[in-house]
């Protein structure tokens, strides 16, 4: 009979995956395959690292990458089926992986006046996708089998429902159009529709709420639940309820002399509600990321140390394959990044401290971002956020060193780059693998072609940043490339090194982070929430609300099962088509070829965004509701 994805979805000690080691004797990697993913890791690296620098947004590429891998395996390579599918969205990943994270620290060195060195930046790049292979390889068996059920890993589901659809067709794919029509009308692309409903404090207790109304993140909340969902709720409304419009209180009140601490231009009390969580609140956020970065990390150690035991004493459990290229990867790394530290520092002593530091700080958040995609996906995992928190560190312990020159700058960028790479490399690595777990291919395959297109990328990424340095150095008012967190992080780092930096939030956010910990409650999750946008973490909220809705109108438990498997696999569709038209979007409005447009009149209203809103929903409960009977339970041939 035909066998999906949807029903594994379900919490689950035991999982079978979607074929037997028969089924896969003939199927998965290949010459075509291998030059297939190559240019989709290509072409991936390239649109993101473009789009991203050009106005900071990054859509992950395993479900387009599964879409469009699907279409090309069709064409060239039918034999392959599923296994050759599953590869391909597993190299587009690996190539775009790279850009959704050098691009945050790479063009910072052009920020400060330095200059990105080609060769450089690929040695770094490769280095950091060896090392978060490595890591990851340790606790990857732990996360994703050990951990099945409880860690839901959203976009892996949504890549393996588009993968299972391209198989046997179904629902999903009906809502990858709902959810790719919904974004195709916002100012994603043609802007017809105002998508975004948002509401501000002007009186003495200044606020602002808003509200994004996006399928993908809907369905990423159906899928993660109301748990996950409510706790980075409730950090976003600490930020934006107390946080931020307590610190905007007292700008209020900042004398005509104040300023704000990284603008000198502007003063302190004409600071609107945005500028204030931009200047002031992240900070805290990134002081909680810090905190919870390590508490997290210092749980799972015991893992990591029996994963080291287990591949040192190469014994395995039935069925897990051994880890001979991970932990290869991982110990040339750890020792190749003091040589080259050393070679692009010419000081013995900055190579080992830097190199020290950041093999440590890149361990402790690889494995956290490993957890992150198993709760919100890749695509919302704050990098950037375990970034910040990354080179706070780093860069203070340079200024103690007294290393404050422009050209130790540089040099800690280039650790930063390390980093930033290893952090978004672990993250989709863990998530693909996720997707070869629930399809049932080859662990050590997928890590080759993983990191062969991963290789690829930080060619690519680093060689666009070159090309574009002229364009990426201009400072105006209206730049060509924006920069957003490469401005923030070159700005971060110099503030550290001339002791200009608001510090007490830092201490704020990690004081707050203690105080989560203390509670029970996840950090990690509470930051997220915290960091982020209120409009992507209510939209979030709303998925999961559906999700509720479904349940408590659902009195029997055969039917609710039912109906939530299935709402997994339409949250898919729509996770699927909001992003695959959301980087087609991106792609489209950065290259020029569609213009920026803001709708007009009660389209680009509140009262728009909420008819969206109620459409959105109804494409999800109706469809769920209708379902009247449990489905018949698949079973292998």
């Amino acid at each position: 009979m035909e066998k999906t994805f949807s029903k594994h979805t379900v919490a689950k000690t035991h999982y079978v995956p979607y074929a037997t080691d028969g089924a896969k004797e003939n199927s998965g990697g290949s010459t075509a395959i291998m030059i297939m993913g190559a240019i989709l890791a290509t072409i991936f690296a390239a649109s993101t690292a473009y789009s991203g620098m050009k106005a900071g947004l990054t859509v992950a590429a395993g479900i387009p990458g599964s879409i469009i891998g699907s279409g090309m395996v069709g064409v060239f390579a039918k034999k392959k089926g599923i296994f050759g599918k599953n590869l391909l969205q597993g190299m587009s990943s690996g190539g775009e992986s790279i850009a959704s994270g050098m691009i945050y620290v790479l063009p910072a060195i052009i920020i400060i006046g330095g200059k990105v060195n080609f060769f450089a930046g690929i040695a770094v790049g490769a280095l950091a996708v060896l090392f978060a292979v490595g890591v990851a390889s340790l606790v990857e068996n732990y996360l994703l089998v050990e951990e099945n059920g409880k860690l839901m890993y959203p976009e892996s589901t949504a890549i393996s429902e588009a993968l299972d659809a391209s198989e046997a067709g179904g629902d999903s794919l009906k809502h990858m159009g709902i959810g790719g029509i919904i974004t195709l009308l916002t100012t994603q692309v043609f802007g017809w529709v105002n998508s975004v409903m948002t509401f501000v404090g002007n009186s003495s207790y200044r606020w602002k709420i808003s509200t994004e109304v996006n399928p993908m993140l809907a369905g990423i909340g159906f899928v993660v639940g109301l748990d996950v969902s409510l706790t980075m709720f409730a950090g976003s409304i600490l930020a934006n309820f107390g946080i931020t419009p307590l610190i905007a209180y007292f700008t209020q009140m900042a004398g005509g002399g104040a300023h704000v601490w990284n603008d000198t231009h502007m003063l302190m009390s004409q600071m609107n509600i945005d500028m204030v969580a931009g200047s002031y609140t992240k900070y805290i956020g990134a002081g909680m990321m810090l905190c919870g970065g390590i508490i997290g990390a210092i749980k799972l150690i015991p893992v990591i140390v029996t994963s080291i035991k287990k591949t040192l004493n190469a014994r395995n459990d039935v069925g897990e394959e051994k880890n001979s290229l991970g932990v290869v990867s991982l110990l040339v790394a750890a020792i190749a990044i003091f040589i080259v530290g050393a070679f692009l520092a010419g000081n013995i002593v900055i190579a080992i401290i830097a190199g020290i530091l950041s093999l440590v700080l890149a361990l402790l958040f690889v494995i956290v971002s490993a957890r992150l995609a198993g709760t919100i996906g890749c695509s919302n995992a704050p990098v950037s956020g375990m970034t910040i928190a990354s080179l706070v560190v780093m860069t203070l312990v340079f200024a103690l060193m007294g290393w404050t020159a422009n050209a130790h700058n540089e040099i800690l960028l280039l650790f930063g780059v390390f980093i930033v790479t290893a952090i978004s490399v672990g993250g989709a690595y863990t998530q693909t693998q996720k997707v070869n777990y629930l399809v049932g291919g080859r662990r050590s395959e997928m890590m080759k072609y993983f990191m062969i297109a991963a290789l690829i990328g930080v060619i690519v990424v680093v060689g666009t940043t070159v090309i574009l340095a002229p364009q990426l150095a201009i400072k105006s008012a209206n730049p060509p490339f924006g920069l957003p967190q490469a401005n923030l992080i070159a700005t971060l780092n110099t503030g550290i090194l001339s002791g200009n930096l608001p510090w007490i939030m830092i201490i704020v956010g990690i004081i707050i982070a203690i105080v989560c910990w203390m509670l029970g409650l996840s950090i990690m999750t509470v930051a997220l929430g915290f960091y982020l946008p209120i409009s992507t973490t209510s939209i979030i909220l709303v998925g999961a609300l559906l999700k509720l809705l479904i349940e408590k109108l659902t009195k029997d438990k055969a039917l609710r099962e039912t109906r939530l498997s299935s709402g997994v696999s339409l949250s898919s569709g729509l996770i699927a088509g909001g992003s695959i038209i959301g980087l087609i979007g991106i792609i489209l409005h950065v290259t020029g070829v569609l213009s920026n447009r803001v709708p007009a009149g009660f389209a680009g209203s509140n009262g728009m965004a909420v008819i969206l809103l109620i459409i959105m929903a109804a494409t999800i409960v109706i469809p769920l509701m209708q379902i009247k009977q449990p489905a018949r339970k698949a079973q292998k041939q």
